[in-house]
């Protein structure tokens, strides 16, 4: 923002580096009289900085003012001989980054240790290296109107750079704030107010000591991977032992999104990570979130590391609190976020539009009413629709409402959507089974963020089950394509489906069968309808006067009026209600309004059939011995069915 509208300095939020945050607090001095920065811009600018800072950070004194060198100095140089190439000796940021990324278990001399902070600590707090900057990013700043708006002199400048890194295309600006980016975020105390506002909490949470001399690079990322756990799991708790502060909370989450173009700013993962990106990743550039992307997609591999799959599980959950955590997400949803009006209130940076759920299903909505959504979005939007299915522990509302199911019948099926599976079994189960109400609700909001019924590729578990099925029985439906679920369906109980893929089947369209608008098919040919003749709202809202399963059983009343009665179906519509007819009567389970009404009756006289249509056959045959309120369903639905049957005749129904 301009320096003009900006509230007082002190204010400022985490959304900006501190790089001249005072270092008195810590009792050291900066030099009063930098040299001069060079005439022609270069990244090794820097190092005309560190005579004055070297001083302050204690080290021996240089012989030339202007040349002072890490390598030179006695407290680092067997670390450095030991750890870091010769090439890199010339140059102190190569020298720094070398020392800092090294390995875990490889510790350095406390001296050197400390030579090190200090040296960042006044390196970023010298007054001249605003000018580096200027003169390194003169074009980058004309081109970003905020960053060149801002205040000379007070730090404003450099933090605006490291915000926009990702719009800046000038080689050695790039260069320069990506080397400056990686200082700070390699110890949480460089990063502006971030110490103030989470000090009271790292005690709390005992996330490691604030004391200065704790100066190791990884405890120091320890610290803020404590807090982001701290965050995530806060979300998946009724009750709160240790509440994380709201200023916390959201230097936590921002400083996530500050290193989401690259995994090397995020301490505490590249560390896990270093041996499995190594692995799997090791031809993925690095910038612009990509190997975050790759460890993503590798995360349920056998040879993943177990530190590195937990590093990765918190870094996704703090993208389910907040989409900005994902750089590549973030970036390629920004324009349409902003044109399908997402994102309306922008002075609230961590209110409810920031969940990635609201996100997908915001977006989802516009796909799914046919207004135009970029591919690269939705791309990025397919990726995390995929991981929702894949991981249930993501969904905060999973974990905390369906901690009993989980832990005493779907233990031990974390990976590759099995849990969610289990419990969506159990959610379609009987009363014995069943799962609890507040569970069963977090299950269906899951499956609409989700939203697998639109490409039955985002169910990792189905998709696994059903292959060889696909392959035979479905072969001439595009693969993604919505139609294959219904071809599933239409071959549910023949000889081409495996058992594996049916129960894969059914447990989905349980869900799906719920809520109209999960079968993207008959939302897109009755949406019209549905809207006239049922008072609905948009894809991604409720109404208390119309919940979304009764939103069908108001569209079958509609699909066979007569001219007379008026208030009639379209053509098109029409024949998706007879489609989703023609597939609830081979399971009871996917008419939620029969399950619900005739639950007792099925367990009187029915629970010994269990064959295709079976169950609805015998309700039919013991139409006088059932509850009121079932006889109505049936007797409905019997009545249904045979409008259905003469129609079928005349037209038989078959898939497009």
């Amino acid at each position: 923002m301009a320096a003009q509208s900006r509230s007082p300095p002190l204010l400022l939020l985490v959304s900006s580096l501190c790089l001249w945050s005072s270092v008195t607090v810590l009792g050291l001095n900066v030099a009063n009289a930098p040299a001069e920065p060079p005439k022609q811009p270069d990244v090794r600018a820097v190092d005309h900085l560190d005579a004055p800072v070297a001083a302050a950070a204690g080290a021996s004194q240089p012989r030339r003012a202007s040349g002072w060198k890490l390598a030179e100095e006695a407290a680092c140089r067997e670390d450095l001989t030991r750890l870091c190439p010769k090439q890199t000796w010339s140059n102190n940021l190569a020298v720094l980054e070398c020392l800092q990324d090294r390995r875990e278990e490889i510790e350095l001399a406390p001296d050197c240790n400390h030579l090190l902070w200090n040296y960042k600590l006044n390196l970023t707090t010298d007054p001249k290296f605003e000018s580096v900057a200027t003169e390194v990013c003169r074009s980058t700043i004309a081109e970003i109107k905020e960053c060149n708006e801002e205040e000379r002199g007070r730090g404003y400048l450099v933090s605006c750079l490291v915000d926009h890194r990702g719009n800046i295309s000038e080689y050695q600006c790039n260069q320069y704030i990506t080397k400056i980016t990686s200082i700070i975020f390699s110890d949480y105390r460089l990063i502006c107010g971030f110490m103030d506002k989470c000090k009271e909490d790292i005690n709390s949470l005992r996330c490691g000591s604030i004391n200065v001399g704790q100066k190791d690079a990884h405890s120091q990322g320890e610290v803020i991977a404590c807090l982001e756990r701290a965050l995530v799991r806060q979300a998946e708790q009724q009750e709160r032992v240790h509440p994380i502060k709201e200023e916390c909370q959201k230097a936590i989450l921002r400083v996530a999104e500050l290193s989401s173009d690259d995994f090397h700013l995020d301490r505490h993962l590249f560390f896990a990570c270093r041996d499995d990106r190594e692995r799997f990743c090791q031809n993925v550039q690095a910038g612009e979130g990509k190997v975050y992307k790759c460890l993503f997609n590798h995360k349920f591999e056998e040879a993943m590391s177990e530190k590195c799959r937990d590093a990765l599980t918190t870094r996704q959950k703090l993208i389910s609190q907040d989409y900005r955590v994902s750089y590549s997400l973030a970036k390629a949803c920004k324009l349409d976020l902003r044109k399908q009006r997402c994102s309306l209130d922008s002075s609230l940076p961590r209110a409810r539009e920031a969940r990635l759920s609201y996100l997908l299903l915001c977006l989802e909505a516009a796909v799914h009413r046919g207004r135009p959504v970029s591919g690269e979005c939705q791309g990025e939007m397919l990726d995390f629709r995929r991981m929702l299915m894949e991981d249930f522990s993501l969904s905060p509302e999973i974990v905390l409402h369906c901690r009993t199911e989980i832990e005493a019948q779907c233990s031990g099926l974390h990976r590759k959507g099995r849990t969610l599976h289990c419990l969506m079994r159990l959610g379609r189960g009987d009363r014995s089974s069943a799962v609890d109400s507040v569970c069963q609700s977090a299950l269906q909001t899951l499956i609409q963020s989700a939203d697998p019924g639109a490409d039955y590729r985002i169910d990792r578990a189905l998709n696994e089950a059903c292959e060889s099925v696909i392959q035979t029985a479905c072969k001439h439906i595009r693969s993604g394509d919505p139609m294959i679920l219904s071809c599933l369906m239409e071959h549910l109980y023949t000889e081409k489906m495996v058992g594996d893929c049916e129960h894969r089947l059914l447990e989905l369209q349980y869900f799906i069968s719920r809520d109209w608008k999960l079968d993207p098919i008959l939302y897109r040919k009755c949406q019209g309808d549905a809207a006239r003749l049922c008072h609905t709202l948009g894809w991604n809202e409720t109404s208390e006067l119309m919940p979304p399963g009764a939103v069908f059983s108001c569209l079958y009343r509609h699909a066979y009026r007569t001219e007379e009665q008026g208030r009639r179906l379209s053509r098109d519509c029409k024949v998706e209600v007879q489609r989703i007819l023609h597939q609830r009567a081979l399971d009871v389970k996917l008419d939620p309004e029969l399950q619900k009404r005739c639950m007792t009756d099925l367990g009187k006289w029915c629970s010994d059939k269990t064959d295709t249509g079976q169950e609805l056959e015998c309700l039919q045959e013991h139409l006088e011995d059932l509850v009121s309120s079932c006889r109505e369903v049936v007797g409905n639905l019997t009545e249904l069915e045979s409008e259905v049957r003469v129609h079928v005749i005349k037209k038989p129904f078959k898939l497009k």
